[in-house]
Parts: structure tokens; C-alpha cells; sequence
């Protein structure tokens, strides 16, 4: 075959192509489990996280299994669906948001030690400025008081909508409550100035706006499925 006519250099070009594809692919097939692998003990150290656990990624797993003392899904009617500790945490919420609220599958992590006490965890999630959204929330048992915080984004800005990400952002939902004396759910809102000493509000992400919009957004839809769930645990 001629090397320099035309027809040469389509198939040359198509047979590199699909070398470099099959070894793409082979690539991605080898490293998606060390892949699958590390998002679970990043899942794991955020759900610790939420309760002031600090963990490595070299010791995330042998604390969750020590402290995560169960794991279930309910529904939203507060009804069990399943006390699997490994189905619980395979819940995807990115795919469940997708589904109608009667067919949700909501997990429960319920953490115990000697320092903290037993606390549940449950996992939200939502839509910031540039992206996606997610966090943990760590609740005390009468279903109504936050202990603790934790979110973290995809591509928010920094210094702006990525502040959601710093303990002292996160800090602040410590004691802030999702029920007002009479039962009634209270989501939580945004303020612009101070929400300290206010039970139902948090302070918002100095120039971080529409970021901390989404954060309330995704409190209350994301809390607000789990609203007969804590109900039926006070």
C-alpha cells in the first residue's frame, strides 16, 4: 500500500484510535474498583465526620464499622424498609431524589460511643451555584436537635460558596432544631447578618448567596422527607 496516498492515512489514524480506546477502557476497567473503593471511605469518613469523628483514610473503615452500630432505610412515612447495614449505605441519593418521595428509599446511620453517645446520621443532598451538593446531618435521639454538620460541593467558588465545606461554616448548626414546641416541622432559613441564638436559622456564606440558597433548599427537601421518620423517634 501506498504510505502516502490518502486511504493509508484513514486507516492508520482509525487503528491508532481504536489501540488508544481499548487501552482507555482496559485502564478504566482496572482502576474502577480502587475507585469505587476510595469514594466508600470518603462516604465513611463524612458520615463520621457529622458527629466530630476525625478519621484518616487509612483508618475510616475500621471506625465506621466500630462506631456505625446500624443502618436502615425507611420510607416517608417512617415506616422500616430495611435494617441491611450494607444496603443502607449503597443508598445512592442522587438517584432517589430523582424518584416520587412515596417510593424513597431514606437511610438512617445510627453511630454510638462512649464520648458522643448515640446519635443518628442522616445524609442530604441538593444543588449549589455550580453543582451538586451533600452533606450529613448527625440528629440526637429525641429526632429533633442537630448535633452536628457536615457538607461538601462539587465546584462551588472558593472563598465564596465552598465556604459550606469549613468547620466554621458547618459549626453552626450545633443545637439548632427542625421542630417547634407544638410538633410543627421548621425548616431551616437562611439569614443575612447573625442566626446565633435562633433555633430554626443559620447565618448565610458571605458572598456565597446562591449557594447558601441551596443549602436551605436541600435541608428542607432532604430533612423534610425524614419529618415523620423523627417524628416517630422523639
Amino acid at each position: 500500500m501506498n504510505t502516502n496516498s490518502n486511504t493509508y492515512t484513514f486507516l492508520y489514524a482509525s487503528v491508532m484510535v481504536l489501540i488508544v480506546a481499548a487501552v482507555l477502557s482496559f485502564t478504566a476497567l482496572q482502576l474502577k474498583p480502587r475507585q469505587n473503593k476510595n469514594k466508600e471511605i470518603e462516604k465513611k469518613q463524612a458520615i463520621l465526620k457529622a458527629v466530630g469523628v476525625a478519621s484518616t483514610f487509612a483508618d475510616a473503615e475500621k471506625l465506621y464499622d466500630q462506631y456505625i452500630v446500624e443502618a436502615k432505610i425507611v420510607n416517608a412515612a417512617g415506616a422500616l424498609i430495611s435494617e441491611d447495614k450494607e444496603e443502607a449505605f449503597g443508598v445512592d441519593l442522587k438517584k432517589e431524589n430523582k424518584i416520587d418521595l412515596t417510593d424513597r428509599k431514606l437511610p438512617v446511620f445510627i453511630f454510638q460511643n462512649e464520648a458522643v453517645g448515640k446519635k443518628m446520621i442522616l445524609p442530604v443532598r441538593g444543588k449549589g451555584m455550580w453543582g451538586p451538593i451533600w452533606g450529613y446531618i448527625s440528629m440526637e435521639l429525641d429526632g429533633n436537635t442537630i448535633y452536628g454538620a457536615t457538607f461538601d460541593h462539587q465546584g462551588e467558588t472558593p472563598g465564596l460558596g465552598a465556604e459550606i465545606s469549613k468547620p466554621e461554616f458547618q459549626k453552626q448548626f450545633a443545637s439548632k432544631q427542625l421542630f417547634d414546641q407544638s410538633g410543627k416541622f421548621i425548616p431551616l432559613a437562611l439569614v443575612k447578618g447573625t442566626a446565633s441564638g435562633h433555633l430554626h436559622e443559620f447565618d448565610a456564606v458571605s458572598g456565597g448567596t446562591v449557594t447558601s440558597k441551596g443549602l436551605e433548599e436541600m435541608l428542607l427537601k432532604s430533612l423534610g422527607s425524614y419529618e415523620k421518620f423523627l417524628k416517630s423517634s422523639k
